[in-house]
């Protein structure tokens, strides 16, 4: 049948681009090449950066229409998703529990992706005519690399709009629906409702209204995931250093931890890493570039924290207490293993809580990825389709609650690498303005401690 060809031709493309033969070793390369050029300036600075983050939630100077705090938390309420709890645990099943520590590695070479992203997102943002100010990549890329790269921005900004429906909509509410159903009876006509009317009362208040959500749902959602999972680990602290040696040998052997070996290891640990804190993709860029500062350099290491929270806090929560408990060894995969490692580590009410974080970490991916997909439209299109854009959007939700999204997954999957290859590119190419300003504003901020 025609629509299954389509399905199989899409899918084919889609493991294509995001195998070991193109953007996992893009990402990775990029990744690494940037902190090498910065000469480990994100791993160095990484606790003055705690400090800037403490004191951006009040910033007394620049301009911008987010404080420096809530830029972060909007990038993380994009980030912490799925993937923090489905994700790690598809990483764990398919890779072996080494594929853990090839996630550790991608996310600290991550750290500098998201670092030199938001630096240039500040450095060449514009104000629109409301005094709102808006950047990230299709942005960087006109200003910085001249009218004749404006295309890339293009391309990047269509990529980003559909892309927006996919992974940041529709299977965001198709996944909180099936949760919501399977652990709790609840209808999906009345989750996709639920979350349409939810998500439309935040979206109408435009980004300052996103970031205001997102400044009180991040942090407490983020800390009462991570505490449940120091729990667990806590009450199975004995099995902690196997659990570590176990991940860290793992990742090595010819045969890593189910038989998959090293670079079946590498390739999911990368490519869950990447899905989850989304360094390379350009998208929290477009958070950042709304935040009052002066200085790119303060907003990149701010930007930064988003990979380690992300990644080596949260996710690294969720892979610990699935090793640990045993539950890796398991048949589930995806969200099923999380709620019965955590099941396996705190009793019956493992699953429920599993199925609440799921929902919350989705519901902060929408409202996250709305703002993404408005910016790219607005570029696309101008500021007179942002209104007709929050409609769809809403709408989008009930009709993701309700239907299968295999091809949606596939689709999503495609235009998300899309993504990130126009912002690569800028990044390689604006790569000495980024290391010029580290190297220009970095004592400036020194001396503000």
């Amino acid at each position: 049948m025609p629509d299954t060809s389509l399905s199989n031709l899409l899918t084919s493309f889609s493991s294509v681009l995001w195998s070991e033969y193109c953007l996992i070793p893009l990402l990775a390369g990029v990744g690494v090449y940037l902190t090498v050029g910065l000469r480990g300036f994100p791993w160095r600075r990484i606790g003055q950066a705690g400090g800037l983050l403490w004191r951006g939630r009040r910033p007394d100077t620049g301009k911008g229409t987010i404080s420096p705090f809530q830029a972060l938390m909007t990038a993380l309420a994009a980030t912490i998703g799925t993937g923090n709890i489905a994700g790690v645990a598809a990483a764990i099943h398919f890779g072996g529990p080494g594929a853990v520590f090839w996630m550790w590695v991608i996310a600290l070479f991550g750290m500098a992706t998201k670092y030199a992203e938001a630096v240039l997102a500040v450095h060449f943002r514009e104000f629109d005519a409301f005094g709102n100010a808006v950047g990230g990549p299709m942005y960087y890329i006109r200003n910085g690399l001249g009218p004749g790269w404006a295309w890339l921005g293009t391309c990047f900004a269509v990529f980003g709009m559909i892309a927006a429906f996919g992974i940041g909509n529709m299977v965001q509410a198709n996944s909180v629906a099936d949760v919501m159903f399977s652990e709790f009876a609840v209808p999906t006509l009345l989750t996709g409702i639920t979350a349409a009317v939810l998500t439309g009362l935040v979206i109408i208040g435009g980004v300052r209204r996103i970031a205001q959500v997102a400044e009180a749902v991040v942090p407490v959602m983020a800390v009462a995931y991570v505490s449940l999972a120091l729990v667990i680990l806590t009450l199975n602290w004995v099995a902690i250093p196997a659990a570590v040696h176990l991940i860290v040998t793992s990742a090595f052997e010819p045969a890593a931890g189910v038989g998959t070996g090293i670079w079946v290891a590498m390739r999911w640990g990368f490519a869950r890493g990447i899905f989850s804190n989304e360094a390379g993709l350009g998208s929290a860029a477009i958070a950042h570039a709304a935040a009052r500062c002066d200085n790119p350099v303060e907003q990149g290491m701010v930007a930064m924290l988003g990979t380690f929270i992300d990644t080596l806090c949260v996710c690294s929560m969720t892979a610990l207490v699935i090793i640990v408990t045993g539950a890796w060894s398991g048949p589930e995969q995806g969200a099923a293993l999380s709620a019965n490692a955590f099941t396996l580590g705190i009793g019956a009410l493992g699953a429920p809580i599993v199925a609440i974080a799921l929902a919350v970490f989705a519901f902060t991916t929408i409202i996250g990825w709305s703002y993404y997909g408005e910016r790219c439209a607005a570029y696309l299109f101008g500021a007179r389709v942002i209104v007709g854009y929050r409609i769809a959007w809403v709408c989008a939700l009930l009709v993701g609650a309700l239907i299968k999204l295999e091809l949606v997954w596939t689709i999503a999957d495609i235009f998300n690498g899309m993504m990130a290859l126009p912002n690569l590119v800028a990044l390689v190419l604006l790569s000495p303005i980024v290391f010029r300003l580290t190297r220009e504003q970095a004592p400036q901020v020194s001396a503000r401690r």
